[in-house]
């Protein structure tokens, strides 16, 4: 069925969409990773291209400590007078008192321009729209006491500066946390289209409309008109959608969601992804086709030599530019260095797939230099392989807890490949599993491999761990230099074959 399959999975959250032409164009959540605000096109919906990122220098997001599921939230795309704009909250801001931040492109992949901040907005969630006339309005979840819930102003796209106080607009069905709001100018109508619910198993999508902004939002009749809540349905969490009128004239919209596996409550593993379900029109209110898309199998395997003078944009520092770390010479491969520069030395990528196989080979360049391959939500919650140039030790780190899983002695003068991999969990007499997954950590070198074990994957879920992120693979420095000469991604080939 359509609506079980993301067309991005992995951790790509809170979705935002525009057309121009034929093309349509897709943003998501980044949180603490850099480069931030992923873009991708697609002409039918379900087949995504990457085409970069939106903050991609120092000058439009300063780098940062990286702490969980902070950085940037909930941005929104939107073309507008030959331009596309985003608008977004850095929530490492807030405390600074700067409000959202608003960039601009003529190109969709960029670059953007520096940020101008919409002084006085300080929240969470902001969307842009333009009315009849031109002018541009701003809509957010605010955090201010003084102005709670759900606000909007006009702005001066150009310097920020607000046209009008904010007013506040409908706050919703009642369910908890109203945000993400999306307004939208569609026949004579504004329609505010709102996430509730939190973004846990009760997510909701819920609508309303008015003739003005200045009128009562009447709530639409059949809201929520998008949530999977109280449901078996395997994909859970369903919320945050953005519309987007297609081509023909016809509606679609993008939401988030995850697919939870293992005993109850449920254990998702790879963040909050997105899909699509078709709109139709009932009575000027919007309704769900969730079996209108088929989402395609998708092989997402790779290996990245790191051979090219630019990183690739699958990519990802924690708080920092992975573009910092360096070339090593004429040869291949990329120097990751513990000492320089602030920031983490992680360089990850997303994990996509339920089951897949990730391996990385790198050496240190020094005595005193070590690195590591990992899996991690956070800081906090990872399974590791750590390499000194002589041993690999597996490590698990839960919480407050780092436990050791076992050393091995790599045969001297042998380049050892480091794995992780994510399997199918063991199922129960009555086929039912305990966890999402198992996480096997291994290791390979001069024809021997050794496997330190299966480690339960419902530990690197968001359940366990928080925040609203998702897992990512990577290599990171932790003393001196190393020089990383390959990682591989890979899913079994009968996940992609007819």
């Amino acid at each position: 069925m359509t609506s079980t399959t993301p067309v991005l999975p992995g951790f790509f959250p809170d979705p935002s969409i525009c057309r121009v032409g034929d093309t349509y164009y897709l943003i998501n959540s980044s949180f603490e990773y850099l480069p931030g605000i992923p873009i991708h096109s697609s002409t039918d919906l379900v087949t995504w291209t990457p085409i970069g990122n939106a903050l991609t220098r120092a000058t439009q997001i300063a780098e940062h400590d990286g702490y969980p599921s902070a950085g940037i939230f909930a941005p929104t795309i939107r073309h507008h007078d030959g331009r596309f704009w985003i608008i977004g909250t850095n929530v490492n801001d807030i405390p600074l008192g700067r409000g959202h931040f608003l960039i601009h492109a003529e190109d969709a992949a960029g670059p953007y321009s520096d940020p101008v901040h919409i002084a006085g907005a300080i929240g969470i969630d902001p969307d842009i729209a333009w009315d009849d006339d031109g002018t541009a309005h701003v809509t957010w979840c605010s955090l201010d006491p003084e102005q709670p819930g759900i606000q909007s102003a006009p702005i001066d796209t150009e310097t920020g500066e607000m046209l009008a106080s904010p007013r506040p607009l409908w706050q919703g069905t009642g369910l908890a946390f109203p945000e993400g709001p999306h307004l939208y100018r569609i026949d004579g109508w504004w329609y505010l289209l709102l996430a509730e619910g939190g973004t846990e198993r009760g997510h909701a999508a819920t609508i309303a409309r008015a003739r003005t902004l200045d009128e009562d939002f009447e709530s639409a009749p059949g809201n929520p008109f998008l949530s999977h809540r109280s449901l078996t349905h395997p994909v859970q969490n369903t919320g945050h959608a953005d519309l987007v009128e297609l081509a023909d004239g016809t509606w679609a919209a993008l939401h988030l969601g995850v697919r939870p596996r293992g005993q109850s409550p449920g254990f998702h593993v790879n963040g909050r992804e997105t899909f699509v379900v078709g709109i139709h029109w009932v009575d000027g209110w919007p309704h769900v086709d969730e079996d209108r898309f088929t989402a395609p199998v998708v092989d997402r395997s790779f290996e990245d030599r790191f051979v090219s003078p630019r990183l690739h944009d699958r990519w990802l520092g924690v708080g920092r530019f992975p573009q910092s770390f360096s070339r090593h010479g004429a040869d291949d491969g990329l120097v990751i260095d513990a000492d320089a520069g602030a920031g983490s030395t992680l360089l990850a990528a997303r994990a996509r797939d339920v089951v897949w196989s990730a391996s990385a080979v790198f050496e240190p360049l020094n005595d005193r230099a070590a690195g590591r391959f990992l899996l991690r939500i956070d800081d906090r919650h990872w399974y590791g392989l750590t390499y000194d140039g002589a041993v690999v030790e597996a490590k698990v780190v839960i919480g407050p807890v780092a436990h050791s899983a076992g050393h091995w002695d790599v045969p001297e003068g042998a380049a050892p490949t480091l794995r992780i991999s994510a399997h199918a969990p063991t199922l129960l007499p009555h086929g039912v599993s305990l966890e999402p997954d198992l996480v096997e950590l291994a290791v390979t070198a001069a024809g021997e491999e050794h496997i330190f074990g299966a480690f339960d994957g419902r530990y690197l879920s968001t359940e366990v761990a928080g925040g609203f992120t998702g897992r990512v693979f990577g290599v990171q420095a932790l003393t001196g230099q190393i020089l990383v000469r390959s990682i591989q991604y890979t899913i079994p080939e009968s996940l992609t074959s007819d």
